[in-house]
């Protein structure tokens, strides 16, 4: 019966409408799934997040500007470690893969399901940056320390080029005419 009291007409419940409401039952179950999925995810990326704290925690202050540290939520979470390298889940959704975005493409720095081999993979990831970051930082100074060449050497040698070709060409019409 509806609110108004009249018996409702009765839909004949068919085959392919029994299959349609089972599939939307299946697919809503499937959904929950992926979500607890995704959830369990980014617990596991938390806690690894909580046991990289201490790293991250002795990184010098000049260098705090190189790491960019942080969860992302959304389909595929990931715990970020600088814009390049990132820990994701990997496929059964318990092994942490540490990733490098390089421009040749993605690289799997290491690969584990236990959160202390990654601490030491991440560890030793940022320590070569540091190191990196350090030599580079030496590269640079000494390349401003360096004596610049003098412009006057440049300019006398180029000169003298000009007038020994000079006279290579008169030398040359001289005796062509003879």
């Amino acid at each position: 019966m509806d609110e108004t009291g009249r018996a409702k007409a009765q839909t004949p419940v068919t085959p392919l409408k029994e299959a349609v409401r089972t599939a939307r039952i299946e697919a809503a179950e499937r959904s929950a799934v992926v979500v607890e999925l995704r959830d369990a995810e980014a617990a596991r990326l938390e806690m690894l997040n909580e046991a990289i704290a201490p790293v991250f925690s002795d990184i010098p202050a000049e260098h705090l500007d190189l790491f960019d540290r942080g969860l992302s939520a959304g389909t595929t979470p990931k715990l970020w470690i600088d814009m390049v390298a990132h820990v994701a889940m990997g496929r059964d959704k318990r092994t942490y893969r540490l990733l490098q975005d390089t421009i040749h493409g993605r690289r799997v720095i290491a690969e584990s399901s236990e959160i202390e081999p990654m601490v030491k993979a991440v560890t030793r990831y940022v320590a070569r940056r540091l190191v990196a970051r350090e030599q580079m930082l030496i590269g640079m100074a000494s390349e401003e320390a360096a004596p610049k060449p003098r412009r006057g050497r440049v300019a006398r040698a180029f000169f003298l080029g000009l007038v020994a070709g000079a006279a290579a060409l008169f030398a040359f019409g001289y005796f062509l005419t003879r």
